[in-house]
């Protein structure tokens, strides 16, 4: 792995140390992303899916009977989900780390509702809500109050539920059920829009019927992952026509299988083989999924890496020099923090494309990583729909997440060829990822050796 040219020291000899870096508690200050000593070579377990662990809560609170969530992950999000849940009456017992089980009961107000900074919980939990009886309150944190939710509040007026105000924080005055039918969005703001109403559809008197109408949906696997939940517990989805889905009434059965690894997380691992050199392995990569960190493959590859899914899993081996990548990202735009690290190292100019809808996520992703790259000295232009990077020397200096978990991420990965990256909220990472800080700094500490295990799951 030929080294990155003209990378200048920072001001700190200790910020150069590689494999070291402290943990921080929240609110510790600065993390100083370890730089790596050599190539990395490793097996990293890493934890559940966030996407699919709340898909499955919100169908189980639906069951017909009690269900069994192997493989849980314990994070912000799904913590949040789970709280959310039983303030409206559901049994959701948290205490094993092998499985979450969840006992279904009428859902009933009042009820106040956090949603953090989840999406997940922000866009899913209001249509299921709307079944209730009684009024509930959802709130979050200060970032998640700008957050688009107009599309999916109107989609349930339009249905027929009572709601008060068009963003965070608003009220739900619910009746106990909540007729379906037909409903036409605009969902290019955020998959999640579909993916909320789809998901308590069987719960609404007479289904629904979604149909988009606008720019293409972005993030298209993520409904595939809605969908498939679905047909799990037994639903009857027809999405044979593009850009309409019908979900049939009906009941739901119980949720009895276990989480899959949260692919998009594994790619950060997987993107540090990619930078330093050496081989990561993900084990427990499944062969076929709706993941959209899948797609991670294809993007390795692209960018000259070698990979190999066995048995073992996905290993990812890095090249001499990494490749400029000209790709679009419309379908998978939650890679783009990590690929848009890679690029910084590689051989010549890359442009990510399709992302303007990163605009609306945790943070405005695009602007958030145009600043700061330029804070490290290179070069990253935004337009409205695309990422361009030009790699140029860069030096240490304050990465800032925004309260993003993927952009917080991305800064690490780049810490570990430029001495000297601080990222001001390493913490954030617990929205996804509980033991970020903790296994990232496993995994460099072991760069230039002979490799180990990295996770123990969650």
């Amino acid at each position: 792995m030929n080294p990155i040219p003209s990378v200048r020291e920072s001001e700190s000899a200790d910020d150069a140390v590689p494999g070291r870096a402290a943990v921080p508690a929240p609110d510790a200050g600065p993390w100083h992303a370890p730089l790596a000593a050599g190539p990395i070579f490793a097996t990293v377990t890493v934890p559940s899916s966030k996407s699919e662990m709340n898909r499955a809560l919100i169908l189980a609170a639906q069951a017909t009977g009690p269900s069994s969530i192997g493989r849980p992950l314990r994070s912000r999000d799904t913590e949040l989900m789970a709280a959310a849940l039983r303030a409206l009456g559901a049994r959701v017992d948290t205490a094993s780390d092998d499985a979450w089980t969840v006992d279904p009961a009428p859902l009933t107000g009042p009820a106040r509702i956090d949603c953090g900074l989840a999406g997940t919980v922000m866009r899913f939990i209001p249509p299921l809500a709307a079944t209730a009886t009684g009024s509930i309150t959802l709130d979050g944190d200060e970032t998640a109050r700008r957050r688009p939710m107009g599309t999916i509040l109107n989609a349930l007026r339009a249905l027929g539920a009572s709601i008060s105000g068009d963003a965070l924080p608003f009220e739900i005055a619910a009746t106990g059920s909540l007729s379906g039918g037909e409903v036409t969005i605009d969902a290019s703001a955020s998959s999640q829009f579909v993916s909320g109403l789809l998901l308590a559809a069987p719960s609404f008197e007479r289904g629904l019927t979604v149909r988009h109408r606008g720019a293409p949906v972005p993030s298209l696997p993520h409904i595939e992952m809605t969908v498939a939940c679905l047909r799990r517990v037994g639903a009857r989805v027809d999405d044979s026509t593009p850009d309409v889905w019908r979900v049939e009434p009906g009941p739901v059965a119980a949720w009895t299988w276990p989480i899959e690894p949260d692919l998009s997380n594994a790619t950060v691992f997987l993107a540090a083989a990619a930078v330093a050199g050496g081989s990561v392995t993900v084990p427990g990569w499944p062969a076929s999924t709706t993941q959209a960190g899948a797609a991670f493959r294809s993007i390795a590859e692209q960018m000259g890496c070698r990979t190999v899914l066995s048995d073992g899993g996905l290993t990812v081996s890095g090249p001499d020099a990494l490749q400029g990548i000209d790709i679009d990202l419309h379908d998978v735009g939650e890679l783009t923090p990590t690929v848009t690290a890679m690029t910084l190292f590689a051989d010549g100019p890359s442009h990510l494309r399709g992302i303007g809808h990163l605009r609306g996520h945790e943070t405005d992703r695009l602007a958030a990583l145009t600043a700061d790259v330029a804070a490290l000295g290179g070069t990253a232009i935004a337009d409205d729909d695309a990422l361009h990077i030009t790699p140029s020397p860069l030096h240490g200096g304050l990465w800032r997440a925004f309260a993003d978990h993927r952009i917080a991420t991305a800064g690490a990965i780049i810490g570990l060829r430029v001495p000297g990256v601080a990222i001001d909220d390493i913490a954030c990472t617990a929205k996804t990822m509980p033991r970020f800080a903790d296994d990232w700094s496993a995994l460099v500490a072991g760069a230039g050796g002979s490799g180990g295990h990295v996770g123990g799951g969650a």
